[in-house]
């Protein structure tokens, strides 16, 4: 995936079950998070950063969604735990659907990779970044992705 690409469609369960769908959520940014694992430790840290940062992160009105490859039973527990006020996608079945189209499935884990894309109103890539398997990526990185983008609008 590439900045200036159309962000492929996708339409996966939240953790109630719902159907979320990318091409709903047009018209406004979608920042995409992809985690390997829920109940781990710095995908943990990751998500509780992204918790204490919504609302910055959403105050004009872009989407934060979070895709792993957990079932969404496993998914509504997580959230519940940690309280987590966004929206977590499962992308269990088929089994890494959406982070395969995106780049981010990691074959040998059978997992996401940490990568995050930052999708503009239109449905176009807009900001990409990827860290390590056992690096936590910075919500200043995403706070800052956002207000540029916002500033370009």
């Amino acid at each position: 995936m590439h900045v200036g690409c159309p962000a492929p469609a996708f339409t996966a369960p939240d953790t109630h079950g719902t159907p979320v769908s990318l091409e709903a959520l047009r018209g406004a940014p979608v920042l995409l998070v992809f985690i390997p694992f829920a109940f781990t430790r710095v995908c943990g840290s990751e998500v509780a950063a992204l918790r204490d940062a919504y609302l910055d992160l959403t105050a004009d009105g872009a989407r934060l969604l979070v895709v792993t490859c957990d079932s969404m039973m496993v998914l509504r527990a997580w959230a519940e735990v940690e309280e987590l006020p966004f929206t977590l996608i499962s992308d269990f079945w088929p089994h890494g659907s959406i982070a395969r189209a995106y780049g981010a499935f990691n074959e040998t884990d059978g997992a996401a990779d940490r990568v995050s894309v930052l999708i503009d109103g239109e449905g176009t890539l807009a900001w990409t970044i990827t860290s390590p398997r056992g690096q936590a990526r910075r919500v200043e990185d995403y706070l800052s992705a956002v207000q540029a983008l916002w500033a370009a609008a």
